[in-house]
């Protein structure tokens, strides 16, 4: 036998499988200055990602104990210099989607560096910009803000699926727990905390106070609530369901107001001519849906008529929807005469489309004017500002997380402000302030009113709650006025809540 050759029985070990490293936080720390109200904040950046574990004692699972679920990507503002953090407020914010990143709140609204794009009209061309945010709420209370696992730079670990993550109650746990975890690791638990949520963001915040409450005895003093959707029957055009078609006409009439598309005597005052619009919607209008076929002829054609010059559509178009005006519908049909849609998100931007004489726009004019700026910025700012990096593109919105499970909720609508009701009644020092945009056709402020005036909260609690109303839309803030009010409002809102 040559030295080259093997018995037959001979067989070659296989080497051994490599062990994946452990997962582990990956932590970038930066100082800066800011100046807010003429005063100068000097403060601490810390960004990057968070691992959030699974929590067993079970050693017969199969599931180790402690491992490794998802990275969270979040970036944390707290001011230098505080001798007592049991005395600084702490928010936790996100936005909502489902599949949003924090952005929007981030670089739009709270933090204290924003966005630079102009506004509907006055739109910067790319590349964009960034620049101090002279409105921050960082003077008031520091700042998290959270990515959920799939969106930003968050990922569900390796061998865990990430549609784990995606749904109602998951998302819910997933992001209480990276609160949770977030509030031990930085000695937080006896500051005053307040949750800040845009759109779903709103679902997700009165989710949580209840999640938090219940799970972690963690107790807030307030949620911020900006174009705020906890009852999605409000919202959900369905055959059969008139509501979303009532609450919606009052949006529709300040559109029309803003693109000159109502009667001269509607277009002098808009709060007038809104309070005008909340009448009909809630009055005769709502009494007509009713009716349904019973409606007589004279009824319905005064009825059409009330709405046309309420929103600016044709009678005709009106009574072809059978007097229900969807929003899609409303959006491609308002401008089509100059061949405009008007966008969903801010119905002030104005968008182009191919055909006009489709049904529905073929894009959010709203949302395509202000992706591509906070895309850049975002990804810019991680990088040479805050000294994270990655090489996973950050997910600035994602459809990956779809479909959203909402099986929590088989068989009727979403509804979340229960949760919130129970959770005010359980802690008795919750606030909660609620920031509505006049044009915003995603989350209108009069379905919101709805829902905040069927609480069913006991009138003691009633004064807890703070409406306060801009003119702009769901993102309210790329509008300089609106931001600076936004400002004020959050800030004595937090002040309040500390008395």
């Amino acid at each position: 036998m040559s030295e080259n050759s093997k018995p037959e029985d001979a067989k070659a070990t296989p080497p051994a499988p490599a062990t994946p490293a452990p997962i582990t936080d990956n932590i970038s720390t930066s100082k800066h200055s800011v100046r807010i109200g003429g005063q100068e904040i000097k403060y601490t950046v810390t960004t990057g990602t968070m691992v959030l574990k699974t929590e067993t004692t079970d050693r017969e699972t199969e599931t180790k104990p402690e491992a490794a679920r998802a990275s969270v990507f979040f970036t944390a503002y707290t001011k230098n210099g505080v001798k007592d953090i049991t005395k600084r407020p702490i928010t936790f914010s996100f936005n909502g989607g489902p599949g949003s990143s924090s952005v929007w709140l981030h670089l739009g609204a709270l933090g204290p560096r924003k966005v630079r794009m102009g506004d509907v009209d006055a739109l910067l061309p790319p590349p964009y910009g960034l620049e101090d945010n002279e409105f921050s709420i960082l003077d008031q209370t520091d700042l998290v803000f959270i990515d959920p696992v799939s969106t930003g730079f968050s990922r569900a670990s390796e061998g865990v699926k990430a549609k784990d993550f995606h749904g109602f109650q998951a998302d819910i746990e997933s992001v209480g727990d990276f609160i949770r975890l977030y509030t031990s690791r930085h000695q937080r638990w006896l500051s005053p905390k307040f949750l800040a949520g845009e759109s779903y963001g709103t679902t997700r915040a009165a989710g949580l106070s209840g999640y938090l409450q219940d799970r972690h005895g963690l107790y807030l003093n307030g949620l911020m609530l900006i174009s705020s959707i906890l009852e999605f029957s409000t919202a959900v055009f369905e055959p059969g369901h008139d509501l979303p078609y009532i609450l919606y006409v009052p949006t529709y009439t300040a559109t029309a107001w803003y693109h000159q598309k109502l009667e001269p005597s509607l277009q002098k005052d808009l709060a007038k001519t809104l309070k005008l619009a909340e009448e009909f919607a809630s009055g005769d209008y709502a009494a007509a849906l009713f009716k349904g076929s019973s409606l007589s002829a004279k009824e319905r054609a005064e009825v059409l008529k009330q709405l046309s010059r309420f929103t600016g559509i044709s009678e005709t178009f009106l009574d072809r929807c059978n007097l229900r005006l969807e929003i899609m519908r409303f959006c491609k049909e308002l401008l089509r005469d100059t061949g405009r849609t008007v966008g969903r998100l801010d119905s002030r931007f104005k968008g182009i489309d191919r055909d006009s004489a489709g049904q529905y726009f073929e894009f959010d004019p709203s949302h395509a004017a202000i992706t591509g700026a906070y895309s850049a910025a975002l990804n810019h700012y991680v990088r040479s500002e805050l000294g994270f990096e990655s090489d996973l593109p950050y997910n600035i919105l994602t459809g990956a997380v779809r479909p959203w499970s909402y099986k929590e909720f088989e068989n009727r609508f979403v509804n979340v402000s229960e949760t919130m009701r129970k959770a005010m009644s359980s802690n008795p020092n919750l606030k909660v302030i609620v920031a509505n945009g006049y044009f915003d056709l995603a989350t209108p402020y009069f379905a919101t009113g709805y829902t905040f005036k069927h609480l069913a909260l006991d009138p003691s609690l009633e004064p807890n709650i703070r409406m306060t109303f801009y003119p702009a839309g769901h993102m309210m803030y790329v509008h300089a006025p609106s931001l600076a009010q936004l400002k004020t409002d959050l800030s004595a809102f937090i002040r309040d809540s500390l008395q």
